[in-house]
């Protein structure tokens, strides 16, 4: 039995891409990337799930080619022939498959400790030499720093664009470098790089207009952006609608076409008087294209050792029969962990009322290629709960 949710498999023209449903595979960092090179087995990981149903993918977060770029090994890299090679490899396979493939670009800023990438010996940069209030890690960038990251990236986004990527993201959440800049928290600069909402946004507008001036017109730009940090799960860039705006609307003006906004669960308000949440609130001041993500999936938030998914397993026993209905509550369960608004019936009608336009999955891809094709058929006895041991395969 099929069950129908007509928004969220419906194909949809946007930034100038065609794609088959509103389904992105997350970007998600798997460290199986040694000497930052992806392996083998990359090309094949991605396309599986475009064979699964997933229209558009965004790669995991890839370093950037500056000295101070990188925090961890075993990460992938957008620099060095074998690195390109492998790419280039990546998207064709996606390309076989049917599926568009965006680059993610990241520079880790002052979370990047001494002693991995091409340059060990050097110590995170960041706008203020700051982690986050109180706590300094590495030390505060120059202009020439900043300079040298922003030509960087560019030439990150020129490689992508040239090995056939149909776009890129720049990683501007997490409390990472870009992010650095944009939260309050660790940007404490003096200069017109620092002070407001507006020019903690300098540092990311400036970088997207040097990487729109790179790829030219009508090559998508994602920009991903959170409140919340690793550094801080309650930190916030912006309290206010009107704060939100003035970070935002420069980056619209530097060039970004997509924003993909990300939160730890989608269904929840961003700011009081509202029903929107943070992907509807950037639609809604910007006008572009707004991608949602936040525990649409197996998350172990939600279904982990609670015997949730084996009762709702129980309870659709092949033996008895089911309505259209009840698969689709179950799925709605099975996506996130909660009926009602948080489940798929929420996230389908949320689409179909323009709040955002595309839905980022992410852990729920790992435990199952082919989610969007179980859920558009209601095949809930294949789907599988995930669990952190997966992560150990491609």
């Amino acid at each position: 039995m099929t069950v129908s949710s007509p928004a969220l498999f419906q194909a949809v023209h946007l930034a100038g891409l065609q794609l088959p449903n509103r389904l992105v595979m997350a970007p998600m960092t798997r460290y199986m990337s040694p000497g930052h090179v992806p392996s083998q087995e990359a090309p094949a990981y991605y396309a599986r799930r475009v064979r699964g149903g997933v229209g558009l993918v965004i790669t995991e977060a890839t370093v950037i080619d500056e000295p101070h770029a990188t925090a961890y090994e075993d990460v992938p890299g957008m620099f060095g022939t074998a690195a390109c090679l492998a790419w280039r490899a990546v998207v064709d396979e996606v390309h076989a498959a049917g599926g568009k493939i965006f680059s993610q670009l990241w520079h880790t800023g002052a979370i990047r400790k001494p002693g991995v990438g091409p340059r060990p010996e050097l110590p995170g940069i960041s706008p203020s030499g700051l982690l986050m209030p109180g706590v300094q890690s590495g030390r505060e960038m120059t202009r020439a720093d900043i300079e040298s990251v922003i030509v960087s990236f560019s030439r990150a986004a020129a490689t992508a664009a040239k090995l056939g990527f149909d776009g890129i993201e720049i990683h501007g959440a997490h409390g990472y470098l870009v992010d650095q800049f944009l939260w309050a928290g660790s940007n404490q600069r003096r200069d017109t790089y620092g002070g407001s909402p507006a020019a903690r946004a300098r540092f990311a507008s400036d970088l997207v207009a040097a990487v729109r001036a790179e790829v030219g017109p009508g090559f998508p730009i994602s920009f991903r952006f959170s409140q919340w940090k690793q550094q801080d799960y309650s930190a916030r860039l912006a309290l206010t609608p009107r704060e939100l705006e003035q970070i935002l609307l420069p980056l619209v003006d530097a060039g970004v076409d997509i924003f993909h906004a990300s939160t730890r669960r989608f269904w929840e308000a961003e700011f009081p008087g509202s029903p929107l949440n943070l992907a509807g609130w950037a639609k809604r001041i910007t006008g572009k294209c707004a991608i949602t993500v936040g525990s649409v999936c197996l998350d172990s938030d939600f279904l982990d050792d609670s015997g949730e998914y084996e009762k709702l397993m129980h309870e659709f026993d092949a033996s008895k029969p089911a309505s259209q209905e009840e698969l689709l509550g179950a799925v709605s369960h099975l996506m996130s962990g909660a009926a009602g608004a948080a489940g798929l019936h929420g996230l389908n009608d949320r689409l179909e009322r323009g709040e955002f336009d595309l839905v980022a999955i992410g852990r729920a891809l790992i435990a199952n290629p082919d989610l969007p094709a179980l859920i558009e058929r209601g095949d809930l006895r294949q789907v599988q709960p995930y669990s952190a041991e997966m992560l150990s395969r491609l």
